[in-house]
């Protein structure tokens, strides 16, 4: 190779760079030595952080994100290395995250051998294959030469439009073949290009007319709002024409759950006041939302939504999205903050907007009806001194504890719904959660990942105590780079979601869901507050509601890793305004309030 030519794995990591990347998470194999050699010569431009499975990486790829705002890049080997990675892809696909899963794969010059950790049998090479279902694209070069065009057109795929993970899949001698004299320049190429494109401006007017003509409207915020940067837009809108903000779950935090314009979650597990409102509202703008079976009560009418003869506006950075579950009134393709821009611009155009907002005082006034009867509805619910304790008072002592720049990243299971319910966040970042792929261990290890993006700020992950088991490996993460992340093991000894299922939905039969001891039949788990320790990380057991506050304060001051094994109560469900259908086994009910007919 001569002197002044790049090989394929400096032309990345010097990508990376120019991108300024500050990390990328990962493991090693046979097959990504190369690269890691490149990351090695680099290694004051960019650190390189080593994890111990590779589903771990793209978690804390994916949360470094969603705080930071941010890219980073994941590094996995070649066969089994890389398997191990699709999980966290999906993730962040369905969620819409964005960053970069460089694999490694077997030598050009072994494809269609069968090689060590080939997968072969269809294609040569194939693990592709493996990952176009869970990512935007794939990107494989297979000389030396196409590294530079495959990096940089890898790096736009992920971050234009509709921002997802794209993996680029090198084989194992491209890493070290001689690629190119100097790498593109971002500069030059993807950081010149805009995705924030507005809506057609008769829209705008037509969804202005909408909204000002409405007696009953909502608006619906996704996390289009919180990624896209646009709280602060949506916050003057909503103020400007007194309009009440209600979220999808993975909306949470687009507005302070405190503001008085603030409904609440909708869900089938929503507040009366969130679910009441949106379903009984004329006009409803939905920025950056998906309307999910969660968010929509599996699309049945009069729970979550009444569509129609409610209007909807719906707005979406990809048209795909509207109008897949409902009928719009009106569908725009837009970047939300760019189209509440244009919103704010065409009502500076417009008269009588003081007379418009306050038409919205008797539509607020019945909305605060709805809030005091949901409020007296869960109040027992936050004193209930049980031993083990109470899943709401649990959620809200945790709420209570946190201070209001902390970063709470929720695991998947039954604790994630009631930390959605019973949690306040006061900031876009305040309560990361994933509902797209649903992923157990996304809190686990993501928290770690948010603690790299945000290194002054308490990190906290809840999460099951299946979900923790499942990826205890992130307590050695962890030590090894001083992160003092808190996990919260919501220790409720069974997979206790599924388990509410089987005894809401299968009469109550019930298999494969809860952790026992062979002898004595009692509920068993480890000591993970032991398995804390063993690893040199403080942990403690909790069992009453009063010291699950204080030992997370004790946690939160001591800045160092660790975790509080919590004994929850498995036997409630939080219940809400809205429903769930399981096709074929029925369909919950409504914990509050009733079915909605117009």
């Amino acid at each position: 190779m001569s002197k002044n030519m790049l090989d394929g794995g400096q032309v990345i990591v010097d990508y990376l760079v120019r991108e300024k990347v500050p990390y990328v998470f990962g493991l090693c194999g046979h097959g990504n030595i190369g690269f890691l050699d490149a990351l090695y010569e680099r290694s004051d431009d960019i650190k390189t952080v080593s994890v111990h499975h590779e589903s771990v990486a793209g978690f804390m790829a994916d949360v470094y994100y969603r705080v930071g705002g941010k890219p980073t890049a994941t590094f996995t080997s070649s066969g089994p290395g890389s398997a191990n990675l699709p999980i966290a892809l999906a993730n962040s696909y369905l969620d819409s995250v964005p960053f970069l899963a460089v694999t490694g794969n077997v030598p050009t010059s072994q494809f269609n051998r069968g090689a060590f950790q080939e997968l072969y049998r269809h294609y040569q090479a194939d693990f592709p294959s493996t990952v176009r279902a869970y990512c935007k694209r794939v990107f494989q070069p297979t000389r030396g030469d196409m590294v530079p065009l495959a990096i940089r057109q890898a790096w736009k795929t992920m971050v234009t439009g509709r921002p997802g993970p794209v993996v680029l899949d090198v084989p194992f001698d491209i890493f070290k073949e001689a690629a190119a004299e100097e790498t593109p320049k971002p500069e030059e190429w993807n950081a010149n290009i805009s995705c924030r494109c507005g809506a057609d401006p008769d829209g705008v007017t037509k969804a202005v007319d909408m909204l000002l003509a409405a007696k009953r409207p909502v608006i619906l915020v996704g996390q289009g709002v919180k990624y896209g940067g646009a709280a602060a837009d949506l916050l003057r809108v909503a103020e400007r024409l007194r309009i009440p903000v209600a979220w999808s779950a993975s909306g949470t935090g687009a507005i302070d759950s405190r503001h008085p314009l603030a409904l609440g979650l909708i869900a089938r597990n929503g507040p009366y006041q969130a679910n009441h409102a949106a379903r009984t509202a004329d006009v409803l703008l939905a920025l950056g939302v998906r309307f999910d079976d969660r968010t929509s009560s599996s699309w049945l009418p009069g729970y979550s939504f009444t569509i129609p003869p409610t209007r909807l506006i719906h707005v979406d950075i990809d048209p795909d999205e509207i109008a897949r579950n409902y009928p719009v009134a009106l569908g725009l393709m837009a970047d939300v903050r760019t189209f509440l821009h244009q919103l704010l611009a065409e009502l500076e155009s417009r008269d009588g907007l003081a007379d418009a907002a306050a038409a919205r005082a008797k539509w607020l006034d019945t909305i605060d009806g709805y809030r005091r009867e949901w409020n007296a509805f869960i109040a027992p619910g936050f004193v209930e001194d049980a031993s083990p304790i109470h899943p709401q008072r649990a959620a809200y002592e945790i709420d209570k504890a946190l201070p209001e720049d902390a970063i709470l990243v929720s695991d998947i299971g039954v604790h994630h719904n009631w930390l959605i319910q019973f949690c306040n966040p006061r900031r876009p970042d305040s309560l990361i959660g994933s509902m797209g792929f649903g992923p157990m261990g996304f809190g686990v290890a993501g928290v770690l990942g948010a603690q790299f993006a945000a290194p002054e700020r308490p990190c906290v992950s809840v999460c099951g105590d299946g979900a923790f088991f499942m990826h205890a490996s992130v307590l050695g993460t962890a030590v090894e780079y001083d992160l003092p992340v808190i996990w919260v093991v919501w220790n409720n000894f069974a997979y206790a979601s599924i388990r509410g299922l089987q005894r809401g939905y299968l009469g109550g039969r019930e298999l494969a869901t809860d952790f026992r001891h062979p002898e004595t039949g009692a509920p068993y788990n480890p000591d993970f507050a032991a398995m804390a320790r063993s690893a040199g990380i403080a942990g403690v057991n909790v069992d009453r509601a009063a010291d699950l506050a204080d030992a997370l304060r004790a946690a939160l001051a001591s800045r160092r890793p660790y975790l509080i094994n919590a004994n929850i109560g498995a036997d409630k469900n939080p219940g809400g305004a809205g429903v769930w259908e399981l096709p074929g086994l029925g369909q919950s009910q409504p914990a509050f309030g009733g079915r909605y007919q117009p």
